[in-house]
């Protein structure tokens, strides 16, 4: 368990999609998935004032913010990511991800100078990596803040880091329903 608590998080679900029509269009033939349920249950270790940084997909959006409300943060806002190319999707062919912004207890934005615009483009390189750039700004607004990311792929200077593809800084406990353990996710 994890005794620290987190001024900020910033976290990128691994998102189980059930309507592949593919094996190969498959996520999990990326890398391993959660279930909402588990991503929900988990015991996030935020602080009583914090902000909250979650990465979603379009057909996530209403995922995304059960799992926010879950964790304790109430929704504020968003931004989008144009990725530049064309990826998979069944009623679009998907070009953006949200990043969505969520509070609990008080916790102010970046001073008005340093906000950016709720619109950038950066193109994307391999599947489901998202650009430093955000975490690097969200490292400048919040410097002195302790930071966790969750579901990290690497480490980030400034970083405490939890994922099932790094060597992890923390341990998490999980509520009830994760039985499968999260350090290998569920498939």
């Amino acid at each position: 368990m994890c005794a620290l608590k987190y001024d900020v998080i910033y976290a990128d679900p691994p998102w189980s999609y059930s309507f592949s029509k593919s094996k190969s269009r498959a996520i999990e033939s990326h890398y391993k998935t959660m279930k909402v349920a588990d991503i929900c249950n988990m015991a996030v270790p935020s602080a009583e004032n914090s902000v909250l940084y979650l990465w979603a997909t379009a057909p996530k959006l209403l995922d995304a913010i059960k799992v926010m409300s879950s964790w304790g943060f109430t929704y504020k806002t968003n931004c989008v990511w144009d990725k530049r190319l064309l990826g998979m999707g069944y009623w679009f062919r998907g070009q953006h991800e949200l990043l969505l912004v969520g509070v609990k207890g008080k916790f102010s934005p970046p001073a008005p100078p340093l906000r950016l615009g709720s619109v950038f483009s950066i193109k994307r390189t391999r599947h489901s990596k998202k650009p430093d750039y955000i975490r690097d700004c969200i490292s400048s607004w919040f410097c002195n803040a302790n930071k966790l990311e969750l579901f990290a792929r690497s480490k980030a200077h400034g970083w405490h880091s939890w994922g099932n593809e790094i060597n992890s800084d923390i341990k998490l406990s999980a509520q009830e329903t994760i039985v499968s353990g999260l350090t290998s996710y569920n498939t």
